[in-house]
């Protein structure tokens, strides 16, 4: 199979010169378990492309310059090739995500530097234009911030239910929001939250979801010709640190929280009103000092897998129920160092590792969903994205 790799450039200090090509056995394989090789890029360009997305239907590809802080399409001129489509669009301060609409007719930029989500219409050509800027978040926590709105976290209901789901063992790993604790002394004088936008999910219904790391809030859209209607926020435990969702066919909403190593369960109610209904940690073989990154789903969507930097490690959580429970399952070596990206392509995961210059694959037992060791590695320059092209 053959897959394109995002990367940091010399600008964010990677190794990284444009926008990779990585092969997992023959290019046309169907499966992705063959030997690995890096063959250098389709498209050679600065601004640290690290993340990359492609068109629904059209053979064009967008890259999240995040160093530069643009969106730049790229048109595909031959197999492994693209060139430059139109010129860069403005998104914000370290754009590190992008996602496309299911129709093709626009994207959402998320910027962690300045927490910016942007959405830019796209022509028939599938090139880029007219950014406009979505209402800024508010930080729940702020002193000043109004009561939480219908469908926010209660956060000692949260913290009840994640224990329970947890069980014994993992009970302990649950931050205490159900318990009293006396407010710090100069807690009026603590300095605003920044606002850190990192990921934005296209639902079905036509709703999009974007996280904020900084705000620890998931936020819903509507999509609307003059840019995203804000509907909802919903309020994750303070320092949590929303990072990246998946969207389940059961109608839930998964996100991984890079700073408090968990995975929170979202649903709406009849209402249409989003809430967390259960959630649970990565494991207790996380690190205090580690970061959650990537989360993935197995093709059948019976588990999920978490990238964990630091330890780089693999958490393997099990679905539960009907979507609405989860379990840890195990934590594996990732096989590289800083795990910033993976992807799961049936019965192998390709996980890029940031600060080893390497992409691994690892064989995932179907029976049990947990990855054994690595299978293949190949050197790639400072790799953060992974996307199998069509």
């Amino acid at each position: 199979m053959r897959f394109w790799l995002g990367g940091y450039t010399a600008d964010m200090d990677g190794a990284a010169t444009g926008i990779g090509i990585l092969h997992a056995g023959a290019p046309d394989d169907a499966l992705a378990g063959g030997p690995l090789g890096f063959t250098g890029n389709a498209a050679a360009t600065g601004g640290s492309p690290s993340w990359i997305t492609s068109h629904p239907r059209l053979d064009v590809v967008y890259a999240a310059l995040e160093g530069a802080g643009t969106v730049q399409a790229f048109r595909r001129t031959g197999e492994a090739s693209f060139a430059p489509l139109g010129t860069p669009v403005e998104a914000g301060e370290a754009v590190c995500h992008i996602a496309a609409a299911p129709d093709g007719s626009s994207l959402v930029a998320s910027c962690w530097g300045d927490g910016r989500v942007v959405r830019m219409a796209t022509d028939a050509s599938g090139r880029p234009s007219s950014p406009v800027i979505a209402p800024a978040a508010a930080d729940p926590y702020a002193l000043d911030a109004p009561s939480s709105s219908a469908g926010d976290l209660d956060l000692a209901a949260a913290a009840r239910a994640l224990r329970e789901a947890a069980g014994e063992e993992y009970a302990h790993l649950v931050p205490d929001h159900d318990r009293d604790v006396e407010p710090a002394a100069d807690e009026g004088d603590e300095a605003s939250r920044p606002s850190h936008a990192h990921q934005a999910v296209f639902l079905p219904g036509g709703l999009v979801a974007t996280t904020d790391m900084g705000l620890d809030i998931v936020r819903f859209w509507r999509p609307r010709p003059s840019g995203l209607a804000h509907v909802q926020d919903v309020t994750l435990p303070k320092g949590s640190g929303p990072r990246h969702t998946v969207w389940h066919p059961s109608g839930h909403l998964y996100v991984v929280t890079e700073l408090s190593h968990e995975i929170f369960v979202l649903a709406a109610d009849q209402a249409g009103s989003w809430r967390i209904v259960a959630g649970t940690p990565l494991g207790t073989g996380v690190l205090p000092g580690d970061t959650a990154a990537e989360l993935a789903p197995s093709r059948d969507g019976h588990f999920l897998y978490a990238g964990v930097r630091g330890s780089d490690t693999i958490a393997v959580v099990r679905v539960r129920g009907e979507g609405d429970a989860l379990e840890p399952v195990a934590l594996v070596e990732a096989g590289v160092r800083w795990p910033r990206h993976h992807l799961v392509v049936r019965d192998t995961l390709l996980v890029a590792g940031q600060l080893s210059d390497e992409v691994a694959s690892l064989g995932i037992d179907l029976r049990t969903g947990v990855p054994g060791r690595v299978r293949h590695r190949t050197a790639a320059p400072s790799p953060t994205c992974i996307v199998a092209a069509r």
